[in-house]
């Protein structure tokens, strides 16, 4: 399930990118396979990096043109030098980080004059939701430290030298899910309603019907439970 859409975010051939928090490699992975660039993947925790090469591992090839990449690394402190990355993804981790303008300064010294960079996080109104509905859902190890208006992050990054080129919104049909999973939080894996709702999604993913394909399109302006933001650099440094 992507986040980050590369029609926004266009791949060229000889691109170094970064995951940046990758996770278990959903972006990286299809980033590699669908352009001829050197593909960086971090991420602080090692069992979800481990899934991450496991799964990349169908794709991978003896070629010049491209590599992979992934290493355990923290946001604040990544062991790149200046204005190495032409592209950097940051999808789902800013809200996950206490010192998240930290990240922010991280990716604004690696990244090239020119570059590109696309963020999401979860957006507000859904997530308030969430909190509502579970304090479990953000205070468990690893959850969400704070709900961002999408404005004020963007006016934020905007700070750091980047200029949005690009916003909308992704994943409609999930945030149904996570109210499901909020309010039956302690009764998740009993739940016949999760389970279902969780079989349509994977359907949904697996088969991409036209029919919730076009709900989703419909639906994320209004209830998307991601926001993603795509930005670039000024030319000189």
């Amino acid at each position: 399930m992507l986040t980050v859409d590369f029609k926004h975010f266009p791949l060229k051939d000889g691109d170094r990118l970064l995951d940046l928090g990758c996770g278990e490699g959903r972006h990286a992975i299809n980033a590699y396979i669908a352009g001829n660039i050197d593909v960086f993947a971090v991420d602080l925790n090692p069992s979800d990096l481990a899934i991450a090469q496991q799964r990349q591992q169908p794709f991978a090839e003896k070629s010049n043109a491209k590599s992979f990449h992934l290493q355990c690394a923290d946001a604040l402190k990544l062991p790149f030098p200046d204005h190495c990355f032409d592209k950097i993804i940051c999808s789902e981790v800013l809200e996950h980080l206490p010192d998240y303008q930290g990240a922010l300064t991280e990716i604004q010294r690696i990244l090239k004059p020119g570059g590109t960079l696309a963020i999401s996080v979860p957006r507000a109104w859904p997530e308030k939701i969430c909190w509502k509905l579970s304090s479990a859902y953000h205070q468990v190890e690893g959850g969400h430290l704070r709900i961002f208006n999408s404005q004020t992050l963007n006016r934020e990054i905007e700070q750091f030298g980047f200029k949005r080129y690009q916003r909308h919104w992704a994943h409609a049909l999930h945030s149904p899910f996570w109210w499901l999973k909020c309010a039956l939080w302690n009764q998740q894996e009993q739940s016949r309603l999760i389970r279902g709702y969780h079989k349509l999604l994977v359907w949904d993913l697996m088969q991409k019907p036209w029919l919730t394909q076009t709900l989703e399109k419909l639906l994320n302006p209004i209830m998307g439970k991601s926001v993603v933001m795509y930005y670039h650099t000024e030319d000189t440094v």
